[in-house]
């Protein structure tokens, strides 16, 4: 089941997802997604991503974090720190209107993504309940000196042949103090587009979710 979501104060648009089989008992978890650049709520890789994390038992938000007259300026599409609080009043959002309410969240951030999904990591507050971040393809070193102030287990997942992306997100690795892995996908590009590289991501992202969202909401 799906609904659409638009949160205060900008309306910015989102889908909740929830997984079907849950609905009746209730899910466990959720994750909030941050895409990358020229991307949104409807960005394919995502979409698919987080439809097999439904199908795992996680409750899912695919949102814009950027308003229309916002993505007509290109400059916006790296302000992280802008999308980082985005992220943050979705949170607080769906704690305060739908069945997440004290359930954890986590983040699944892709490309500039990760770097505002890292940040939105460090600067929550205790009530947000930010218990993972999962990164794919990302650039991690945007988040700057949040990195040091990201306490949620963290997984960067890379393509392999992404040499440039390899080299950052090892060097974001190295000033992660929290939980963290990294993991190197052989074969995969840029954006996961080899045959079955982004099926790999996402049992990557559900394992780690289900690790460390999932131990959190079962005490």
């Amino acid at each position: 089941m799906e609904t659409t979501l638009y949160i205060p104060p900008l309306g910015l648009a989102g889908q909740l997802g929830v997984p079907a089989k849950f609905e009746s008992t209730g899910f466990a978890a959720a994750v909030i997604f941050a895409h990358g650049t020229s991307s949104g709520r409807m960005s394919p890789r995502n979409v698919r991503v987080a439809a097999r994390l439904r199908e795992a038992g996680f409750a899912t938000l695919l949102m814009d974090l950027l308003t229309e007259a916002e993505k007509a300026d290109p400059a916006n599409q790296f302000d992280v720190h802008r999308q980082s609080e985005r992220l943050l009043l979705a949170v607080r959002h769906l704690r305060a209107t739908t069945a997440v309410e004290r359930k954890p969240v986590g983040f699944f951030g892709a490309g500039s993504g990760a770097a505002s999904a890292l940040i939105a990591a460090g600067r929550a507050a205790e009530h947000d309940g930010i218990g993972a971040v999962v990164c794919r393809g990302g650039r991690p070193d945007l988040a700057g000196e949040w990195l040091n102030a990201v306490a949620a287990p963290t997984l960067l997942v890379v393509g392999g042949k992404d040499a440039p992306a390899l080299d950052l997100n090892n060097d974001a690795f190295t000033r992660l103090h929290c939980t963290k892995a990294l993991e190197v996908v052989p074969g995969a590009g840029r954006l996961f587009e080899e045959t079955g590289k982004l099926d790999q991501v996402a049992d990557s992202a559900r394992s780690w979710f289900a690790t460390h969202l999932l131990k959190a909401a079962n005490g």
